[in-house]
């Protein structure tokens, strides 16, 4: 096996409780779940030998049964998405050439940002595990901004040095600019996309490593990564036009149903 797609949901979420279920409404008014349109999503990138949603939930299992998805079920014990997934490579006992994660609250994700993705691990032979960055334009951006001001946590951002290696990951906004951006303006800022390739010797690894100061400060496993020493790569993806954003608060349903509406997404 060549590509393995991972899609890890859970139903008791902090933030989002059952958020893999939350009906999500495309262009013709047709409701279809986070989950379902994650997992289709994942369906439609080419090279992908495989897709599976891992879950500890009986709901979830029995949803991702109901649109004809695979489905492992992982233990209570995953702290987070990448346990979740080293979990399920391990219990599948299989040895794919790239393990990739796809969260299941990212239903906006094209499928190029997959494929340009793998290619992006393929061609760095030094990097642990990579994940795609998005060059926020001034609407983005203004989003990050007002879920700030709010008290929400919004979208992650990342820098990274040169060749595209991640130096850090934040749901503050980085790097700090004090400049105004018209909706459709490029910005310094790159909005983090919540997906990753990982090779499989590095997600093994990840699971034995315990929860580092950083990512118990932000909350975002890929720093576990970085505060071990490993090689991040970020990989810049280009939209094409299409709106990205992650589904991490109840008001993002309108955010996202509206992205839905204007993109002709059914």
């Amino acid at each position: 096996m060549s590509v393995l797609i991972v899609i890890p949901a859970r139903y008791a979420s902090s933030r989002y409780p059952g958020k893999p279920l939350v009906p999500l409404k495309g262009a013709t008014g047709v409701s279809k779940t986070l989950l379902a349109r994650s997992w289709e999503a994942a369906s439609a990138a080419q090279g992908v030998d495989r897709v599976v949603i891992a879950t500890d939930d009986a709901k979830i299992a029995e949803h991702a049964e109901d649109i004809g998805a695979e489905i492992v079920m992982t233990s209570e014990a995953c702290r987070n998405g990448t346990e979740r997934v080293a979990e399920t490579i391990a219990s599948l006992n299989v040895e794919p050439e790239i393990v990739v994660n796809l969260q299941g609250d990212a239903p906006l994700t094209p499928p190029w940002f997959v494929e340009e993705l793998i290619a992006g691990l393929r061609n760095a032979p030094d990097a642990d595990l990579a994940t795609p960055v998005l060059r926020a334009d001034g609407r983005a951006l203004n989003g990050f901004l007002d879920d700030r001001r709010a008290g929400r946590v919004g979208g992650t951002t990342a820098v990274f040095g040169t060749g595209g290696r991640g130096l850090y990951f934040s749901k503050e906004v980085i790097p700090y600019t004090d400049r105004t951006y018209g909706p459709s303006e490029e910005t310094p800022v790159f909005h983090h996309v919540g997906l990753y390739a990982y090779r499989p010797d590095a997600l093994a690894a990840y699971a034995t490593w315990p929860v580092g100061p950083l990512e118990t400060l932000e909350g975002l496993e890929q720093l576990r990564f970085l505060e071990n020493g490993r090689h991040v790569l970020c990989v810049e993806v280009d939209g094409k036009g299409r709106q990205f954003w992650e589904l991490n608060n109840p008001q993002d349903v309108p955010r996202i149903e509206s992205m839905l509406g204007e993109m002709g997404l059914v």
